[in-house]
């Protein structure tokens, strides 16, 4: 028996791939299993091979499996494209219907089973991808009637008969591989998970409940991939909190109007990838300048340009930390997990309202789009904090001609916020250099003093955010390596540190949470224990490493591990980069 397995099914776009994998999924959840999953597709509508790599476990992971051991195959392109990846032995579970061929010395079994003759014969060609799922039950030897409450939650909507239907499909996709395999048991049988019920979700969506639950209220965005759930999510759910979602022209107007709505005390939002950020940039500069809350989320994909719209990559940093024109007060954090997406939403808001400024959650499409197993949210961690805003306040008249100091210098940067409308407290607001009332002033001093005032709001943030730096397996003092790195790659390595301590290596791991203002004082000292450190990023010109060296030093200790293919790292490519780099520094 086995403790965890890695699945992918793959075809063309468009046939059910993804709706196969689904189900095997949500199977496998029901049953207690922990799940990892990533979803390869081309950026088009329909054809293109797409895959759907699923890990299953007995015990938490965060990251895709080296190998694969079973590899269900709706074309012969699947074949060929994944069979690479399959261990000694593995399995190939492909349509008879396209006379499957495995490639010459591969040393893998294939089973060539009649999905689509199966299905036809059911009364559907559609319903080839739940044979295929029953095919593989078989090889794991697992029940079939497991998959009745998946399927009834599926399809019940459509009538009995569908799901009848549905269910013959998978028993018979079951009794054809066992009737090939002449009752021989499987070497790939899972051990029995704990049984436990967990939640299975996607990054965007635990983002999208964390916002509903942070008290947003408000999103105007456009739609672009990766980050389409969460309008979608919003849709789907905001109306019934009171709020509402604007499908706006462009990106611009979706940042200026989230900022409208934050101006007038609505907690408002906006998503987008990276070339909606780049037209953002002047909104968010607005932001800053006029001191104004904003949350902006930002699911990073291959770019330049359009780039790879549906492939990975973490090359937005720079941008979301320098992107605007001139200097202004700005927070970006990333969250390395479903369930930190959840809680950093929430802190997200409660940030760009208590230091008045843009907020960037920065993603990828790595953690937005795969789907990780989550233990139930804790809402009663939630907590609404306002910062400086005051609903109502009583105040005292007004002299004729005097305004409402809302850009107030004061000693921690913070000005007093009141809504729009308050009575006595009239002021102005524009996006050129202002003075404390608002009013548009280019004197010198004040606008050293506006400035300083913004400036300064951010001095003690990283020492009052909650966990900055995410210390994983931090136990030797003085390591061999420390890894570096943030968002998605945290579970790839994770697992690599645990083959380097397997070979004598001390190894350590920090995994950044807030980015900017950069939490140094807490980093640094772990780079200084380090004889080498090593940062892990999805991007050509290692960027975290740069903003690393730029507020830490320590340079020459510094190594890249840097992947930019658009495919996400695995914990044995990470592991042998790393163990070629430990042969140049000798830090043996």
């Amino acid at each position: 028996m086995i403790s965890q397995l890695s699945w992918k099914v793959g075809g063309q776009q468009g046939e059910g791939i993804e709706s196969t994998g689904e189900i095997f999924a949500a199977a496998m959840n029901h049953l207690g299993y922990y799940l990892y999953g990533y979803r390869h597709f081309s950026s088009r509508i329909k054809g293109g091979h797409t895959n759907n790599k699923i890990r299953v476990s007995t015990t938490p992971v965060r990251s895709l499996q080296d190998g694969l051991d079973i590899l269900v195959a709706f074309d012969q392109e699947t074949i060929d494209v994944n069979v690479h990846e399959l261990q000694d032995e593995g399995i190939v579970i492909a349509d008879a219907k396209f006379k499957p061929t495995i490639p010459e010395g591969s040393n893998v079994i294939l089973y060539a089973v009649p999905f689509t003759e199966i299905a036809r014969e059911l009364g559907s060609s559609l319903m080839k991808n739940m044979v295929a799922i029953g095919a593989s039950s078989a090889i794991l030897d697992l029940d079939t009637n497991e998959y009745y409450d998946i399927v009834y939650q599926t399809f019940g909507r459509k009538g009995t008969k569908v799901v009848e239907n549905n269910m013959k499909a998978i028993g018979k996709g079951a009794a054809f591989v066992q009737s090939q395999s002449q009752g021989k048991p499987s070497n790939l049988k899972l051990m029995p998970a704990d049984g436990q019920k967990r939640m299975y979700m996607i990054g965007n969506d635990a983002i999208s409940i964390g916002l509903l639950a942070g008290g947003c209220r408000f999103m105007a965005a456009y739609p672009i991939t990766p980050a389409s759930e969460i309008m979608e999510f919003m849709i789907k759910h905001l109306p019934d909190y009171g709020g509402t979602v604007i499908q706006t022209e462009d990106e611009m107007a979706a940042a200026t109007m989230a900022i409208g709505a934050n101006y007038a005390g609505v907690r408002a939002i906006t998503a987008s990838a990276g070339p909606g950020l780049s037209l953002m940039m002047e909104s968010i500069g607005l932001a800053g300048m006029t001191e104004t809350p904003l949350v902006v989320v930002d699911t990073q994909r291959g770019g330049p340009s359009t780039g790879l719209p549906t492939k990975q990559e973490q090359s937005d940093l720079m941008a979301m930390i320098y992107g605007t024109h001139g200097e202004i007060p700005k927070i970006v954090m990333a969250p390395s997990t479903v369930e930190e997406g959840f809680y950093d939403a929430v802190e997200a808001l409660n940030l760009a309202e208590e230091y008045q400024c843009p907020v960037i959650l920065l993603s990828d499409l790595q953690l937005s789009l795969g789907k990780q197993t989550v233990d139930y949210l804790d809402y009663d961690q939630v907590e609404i904090r306002r910062g400086n805003l005051d609903i109502d306040p009583d105040l005292p008249e007004l002299e004729k001609g005097h305004y409402f100091k809302r850009y107030k210098v004061t000693e921690n940067g913070i000005s007093p916020r009141i809504l729009p409308g308050t009575k006595n407290g009239i002021f102005h607001v524009t996006g050129v250099e202002h003075d404390e009332t608002g009013k548009p002033s280019e004197k010198a001093p004040n606008r050293r003093e506006q400035m300083e005032k913004r400036l300064r709001k951010l001095k003690d943030l990283p020492k009052k955010f909650p966990a900055p730096v995410t210390k994983t397996t931090i136990n030797d003092e003085n390591p061999d390596l420390l890894f570096v790195g943030y968002i998605s790659t945290r579970g790839a390595i994770e697992e690599a540190m645990a083959r380097l301590r397997q070979d004598g290596f001390k190894v350590n791991h920090a995994h950044i949470r807030l980015l900017h203002p950069f939490p140094s004082e807490e980093i640094t000292p772990l780079l200084e224990n380090a004889k080498q450190v090593i940062v892990v990023e999805h991007n050509a010109t290692g960027q975290l490493a740069n903003i690393l060296k730029m507020n830490t030093g320590y340079g020459d200790k510094i190594t890249s591990v840097l992947k930019f293919d658009g495919t996400p790292f695995l914990p044995g490519e990470i592991y042998h980069e790393c163990m070629q780099e430990v042969v140049v520094y000798g830090n043996r």
